[in-house]
């Protein structure tokens, strides 16, 4: 029996170094494909390690070199506006994260705590939200940000997305309940309204979970690309995921410069990568907290 159990938990090992093998290769080869001189990409397209590694692909992305000087490098001599679509993205990304993360905290709150006509009926629907894939919607917004003239700019990037999403909304309001009424009833006794407990004292208590949404919104703003496509396409708003494309489509389609791109695509994950380090033990602090398995 004790050799059965050291065989399945040798099996559950290999089973988890697999998943995370195939899981972090396709990011690995990534790096590895933007280490590699254009003219070694064909040559060397079996190496596990560029022969012959260079950082030059990164200088053409973030504008260090000319485009003579990217294209002796192999280079398609495209251009990237690195800095600034990225600037943008950190636009877009950080005001949907924060404004959202807020109005989804007021809206579970309300209906953890308040008590109004309609309240399971209206928190049902948004429930009923979730099922909704976001494509359905994607053509009314679209109508709506023109209707009003905001194409090309940061609040018609930022608007559908702006205030709440069914799926915060019913995450913190699952925290919220989970809170003890005492903690509310003793700053009751205290004179505190219900505005300045919510912000005084539930919202402080709620850090982790509130951390949760923000990041996880971030990322998927972040990953973004049909809505900013079709929204933003001009040089001013163009976020980093539009502006990758169009450095691939600016390349002869006989020959894409696929270093360059994946220089490109490993300088754009470095921010969300850099706040899950930083922000990942909160964020799984917070999950174990509410419940979640």
């Amino acid at each position: 029996m004790f050799s059965g159990m050291k065989i399945g938990r040798g099996m559950a090992w290999v089973a988890l170094i697999a998943a995370i093998v195939l899981t972090v290769f396709p990011f690995y080869w990534m790096i590895r494909t933007a280490l590699t001189p254009a003219a070694d990409l064909y040559r060397d397209s079996t190496a596990l390690w560029p022969h012959h590694p260079t950082l030059i692909n990164f200088k053409r992305v973030l504008g260090m070199v000319d485009s003579e000087q990217a294209r002796a490098a192999g280079g398609s001599g495209a251009q990237l506006e690195f800095l600034r679509y990225t600037m943008n993205s950190l636009v877009y990304s950080g005001l949907i994260a924060t404004v959202q993360t807020f109005c989804c905290a007021m809206a579970g709150y309300a209906f953890a705590r308040l008590r109004f006509p309609g309240r399971d009926l209206a928190f049902g629907i948004i429930v009923a939200a979730l099922m909704v894939p976001p494509i359905f919607t994607l053509l009314p917004n679209f109508v709506l940000v023109k209707e009003l003239g905001i194409l090309n700019t940061i609040p018609g990037l930022v608007l559908p997305s702006l205030l709440m999403t069914p799926f915060a909304v019913f995450f913190l309001r699952q925290f919220f309940l989970s809170i003890p009424r005492d903690v509310e009833e003793a700053a009751t006794l205290e004179g505190i309204s219900r505005w300045g407990m919510f912000w005084r004292i539930v919202l402080p208590m709620s850090r982790g979970p509130l951390i949760t949404i923000g990041l996880t919104t971030i990322i998927w703003s972040w990953k973004d690309y049909l809505w900013p496509l079709l929204v933003g396409r001009g040089e001013g708003t163009r976020v980093l995921t539009v502006g990758l494309g169009v450095f691939l489509q600016q390349s002869p389609n006989t020959a894409p410069d696929w270093t360059g791109l994946m220089a490109g695509s490993v300088l754009s994950v470095v921010p969300v990568l850099l706040l899950l380090i930083f922000l990942g033990k909160r964020l799984v602090q917070s999950l174990n907290f509410s419940g979640i398995k």
